[in-house]
């Protein structure tokens, strides 16, 4: 029970480190290239990004967590963290291209290929452990708005 708490703090860690780390793109744009932005009627207030992306990143790191204690020496689980990793360098990137390099397009491209490896991702983990899985549940419908929300950016811009 020590170790799988120490592997879950360790990936909430770093699911926390990556989203402050990409955060850095976002606030270079949020408060002056973002809000020059025609956005759609259903676009969230500015505010509830952070706190609903924090405990996303917090749910993310569980799951991770909870299927990492499962054993590295797993190919499954090994197969999981993989898509687990890849999806994570590709929910930073997604920050970079739309804030930092400021293309909505270019990002929305990045945003769907998150989607279709974080699906992945869930069927690895629900393979290893269904908890893990169910615990990425939120973070999934999130990108799906966020998908729905950069096309419609891109389209009104």
């Amino acid at each position: 029970m020590k170790k799988k708490a120490l592997y879950i703090f360790y990936a909430v860690c770093i699911c926390l480190a990556i989203g402050y780390l990409s955060s850095f793109a976002t606030q270079s744009s949020v408060n002056d290239w973002f809000t020059t932005l025609n956005k759609p009627s259903f676009n969230p207030p500015n505010w509830l990004f952070a706190p609903v992306w924090t405990v996303l990143y917090i749910m993310m790191g569980i799951a991770a967590g909870i299927v990492w204690a499962k054993g590295l020496y797993h190919l499954w689980v090994q197969t999981a963290l993989y898509h687990f990793g890849f999806q994570l360098m590709l929910n930073a990137a997604w920050s970079i291209v739309f804030f930092g390099l400021k293309e909505p397009f270019y990002a929305l491209l990045v945003i769907i290929a998150l989607l279709v490896v974080l699906s992945i991702t869930i069927k690895w983990f629900k393979v290893v452990s269904k908890p893990a899985a169910w615990l990425l549940t939120p973070y999934f419908l999130w990108v799906c708005f966020a998908t729905v929300l950069n096309y419609k950016l891109w389209e009104l811009n």
